[in-house]
């Protein structure tokens, strides 16, 4: 385990035996990277931090998260990716997973005519579980420490003035989700492309934010690839951002990294690899096939 100080240490045994006390925590699934991701949400204070896991539980339970990583088929993905791509792509220099979203395309009126809230709500939920028990054990493994922590592009490019305020709505709902549920698991962000319209709301909005906060975040109207090249190494980056990866079938749609490359033993695993082949009707290609595949592709 990474270094925790003396006194944190303590707080989070303390935290641990309220938990058990209360009759929520799981040992086989709440190890202590994740106690200390709730703690760190709430500034080590062991009440709030307290409500806010059994908070988590009980939103786990009303929305049936289990159900959802068993039996979630997400048939519309093609037509939802076309609108708003958003995906995981190899890792930063240190080792994180990096998360793309491109919010150019996304009209919301033409999203919920081939989807529902409901069900971009679970598709979210369902990438989240991937990411938590999947992709970023993975990352460790290959790193040889924990990691626990993504690295996320934003781009707004293209987005319209019209469709502002819609597609804020829905990123925020989704935000919320990982805000509540999903502590700690933001690195760093780059917001890039921003139009006027968006640097003159987050003058306002950055004044309601942790100093902790607002240093993973970096909002860029254009000259982005320096600070994004700092970050993420260029055979990694999309050739779009400035970097110099080409993925066979476009960076958007593969998916790659050390979680289905071939370059950690144990990965990939099929039960997480065959959410995109069930969701897009494919055939069951074997575990094998598809490491070939993206061992070519990067």
């Amino acid at each position: 385990m990474s270094a925790v100080a003396p006194n944190q240490q303590e707080i989070l045994e303390t935290f641990k035996s309220a938990l058990q006390e209360a009759g929520i925590y799981n040992v086989s699934r709440h190890d202590d990277f994740l106690l200390l991701r709730f703690l760190r949400a709430r500034k080590f204070d062991i009440p709030k931090a307290k409500k806010m896991f059994a908070d988590c539980e009980s939103w786990r339970a009303e929305f049936k998260v289990e159900e959802i990583v068993n039996s979630f088929v997400y048939t519309e993905r093609k037509e939802v990716h076309s609108i708003y791509p958003r995906y995981y792509h190899k890792t930063d220099k240190i080792g994180r997973p990096l998360y793309i979203e491109f919010l150019g395309n996304l009209d919301v009126k033409k999203l919920m005519s081939v989807t529902d809230i409901d069900r971009v709500l679970q598709y979210h939920i369902r990438e989240y579980e991937k990411l938590n028990r999947y992709r970023l054990p993975s990352c460790s493994e290959k790193k040889g420490s924990h990691i626990e922590q993504c690295c996320t592009i934003l781009d707004l490019k293209g987005v319209r003035l019209s469709e502002f305020n819609n597609v804020r709505k829905i990123v925020q709902r989704l935000s919320q989700i990982a805000q509540d549920y999903y502590p700690e698991t933001l690195g760093k962000m780059f917001i890039i492309n921003a139009p006027t319209l968006f640097t003159g709301i987050w003058a306002v909005v950055r004044n309601f934010l942790d100093e902790n906060t607002l240093n993973k975040i970096s909002v860029m109207s254009s000259g982005y690839q320096k600070s994004l090249l700092e970050e993420i190494d260029e055979n990694s980056l999309p050739s779009i951002y400035g970097g110099k990866c080409l993925c066979a079938n476009g960076c958007e749609n593969g998916d790659v990294g050390p979680w289905n490359d071939g370059t950690v033993p144990g990965y990939p695993k099929s039960l997480w690899e065959d959410f995109m082949k069930k969701d897009c009707g494919l055939k069951q290609n074997s575990i094998e096939n598809q490491v070939q595949m993206t061992s070519i592709s990067k």
